[in-house]
């Protein structure tokens, strides 16, 4: 199916029907940027939105909540609409609002209800660190000890988790279940169907975070019945460092007072009322806590356009292409250097990154980044490649792989400590 030449590399560029959107990007040049399900690029269309919003500020002042554009007041709803239709989900049931953390913060406050023998909450031992600070802080403002009552489903390999194990630790001592779709080290992607419906069967609410596939893999959060899902914009969706992030929650759940209200979520027809007594709006922006931050939502303005235009069935089949022809190369010309494959082979269980394990893995990204390649390390020993459809070419792929090979064969990577910088 490939081979190991460029010249086999340019003919897959030829035939890429999304090619034409890396030119939407700001790329350096020189530089190989590998690392977007981290931070991902800014592109024009972003940064002409962000300066469009700024300008509304400038002309209208405080007229800019309902003139200009993209009226501030009801941004956050209107991207959420756009949204919806990458992550599966009816208009109604997604805000772009907050933080990923805030966010979780919020379904959590709402959608676990600690009654009975039904105290606990079922998470997994590859999470994020952020998913699993938030829910043990929600377990303690319960009065519950996080080491009894938050339950961590256990990795057979140390990289993926298995969803039987999951379905298994069900127990009616359950009374929430938050997953990521895929996971951040390995790039493992979970059955969100075949898990959603074995805790709709069992009466448990079922929340994903989306963080690592939202942009990258189309979802259907509405059809497969998940109660609620949270993600950031800044990795696969371009949004800008701390741009806002967004959530959805089913609409089986619409008019259910949420766990942390703020003015914000209220029926726009009531908020400035300015009463006492919280009316929430009956969509899922009643679960917005505080004023929409316009400067750091208006970049997604442009992305979404382009994801408009790109389409996300597309995106995800240049992904996995991409991923598949990346863990190709890796086999053909890394065989003699002692990398591992991390991730699942399987198009069905595989996020937007390889992940490649090496005990030098800090080293080795280290070294690439001197040769203008953009990785991602996570410790103890993971090198992430994440080759986005929009700005990552097959070309980009190979020379990547010869970046790496070339820095094996000259073991330049010796030069260069061991160990994650402050950031990694």
């Amino acid at each position: 199916m490939f081979e190991a030449t460029e010249t086999f590399a340019k003919k897959l560029d030829e035939q890429d029907s999304l090619s034409k959107f890396k030119n939407e990007f700001y790329i350096k040049d020189n530089q190989i940027y590998m690392d977007g399900n981290s931070l991902g690029l800014m592109s024009k269309r972003a940064e002409e939105k962000l300066l469009n919003v700024m300008n509304a500020w400038k002309e209208f002042g405080i007229d800019g909540w309902t003139s200009g554009d993209h009226p501030w007041f009801y941004l956050s709803e209107n991207l959420g609409e756009k949204v919806a239709k990458l992550v599966g989900a009816k208009p109604e049931e997604v805000v772009v609002t907050g933080s990923t953390t805030t966010n979780l913060h919020q379904l959590v406050a709402t959608f676990f209800k600690p009654e009975g023998k039904r105290t606990k909450i079922l998470a997994d031992e590859l999470n994020f660190p952020s998913d699993i600070y938030a829910l043990k802080s929600q377990l303690k403002l319960h009065g519950l000890d996080p080491d009894e009552h938050l339950i961590r489903v256990k990795s057979r390999d140390g990289r993926t988790i298995h969803e039987d194990d999951i379905i298994e630790a069900m127990t009616d001592e359950v009374a929430l279940i938050v997953l990521p779709t895929v996971l951040y080290r390995s790039g493992q992607l979970l059955d969100l169907k075949r898990v959603t419906q074995a805790a709709n069967e069992k009466g448990i609410p079922i929340g994903w975070d989306g963080c690592h596939s939202v942009g990258a893999i189309p979802h259907d959060f509405h059809k497969i019945g998940a109660d609620f899902a949270y993600w950031c914009h800044y990795k696969y969706m371009n949004n800008g460092p701390g741009g806002v992030a967004g959530l959805f929650v089913h609409e089986k759940h619409f008019g259910v007072e949420p766990g942390l209200s703020g003015w914000f979520g209220s029926d726009k027809q009531k908020q400035f009322d300015m009463e006492h007594d919280f009316t929430p709006a009956d969509t899922a922006g009643a679960f917005q806590i505080g004023t929409p931050h316009v400067l750091s939502v208006a970049p997604l303005i442009g992305s979404l356009e382009l994801f408009e235009e790109a389409g996300m069935d597309r995106l995800r089949e240049k992904s996995l292409k991409a991923t598949a022809y990346l863990m190709y190369l890796v086999e053909e010309l890394l065989s003699d250097y002692n990398f591992t494959i991390g991730n699942p082979r399987e198009d069905a269980h595989r996020g937007g990154h390889v992940c490649l394990e090496h005990k030098e893995a800090a080293s080795i990204c280290k070294a690439l980044k001197d040769h203008g390649i953009i990785p991602d390390f996570r410790s103890p020993n993971v090198i992430r490649l994440a080759p986005v459809a929009f700005y990552v070419s097959f070309q980009d792929v190979y020379q990547t792989v010869l970046t790496i090979k070339k820095i094996m064969d000259d073991e330049s990577y010796k030069t260069y400590k061991n160990e994650r910088g402050i950031i990694a």
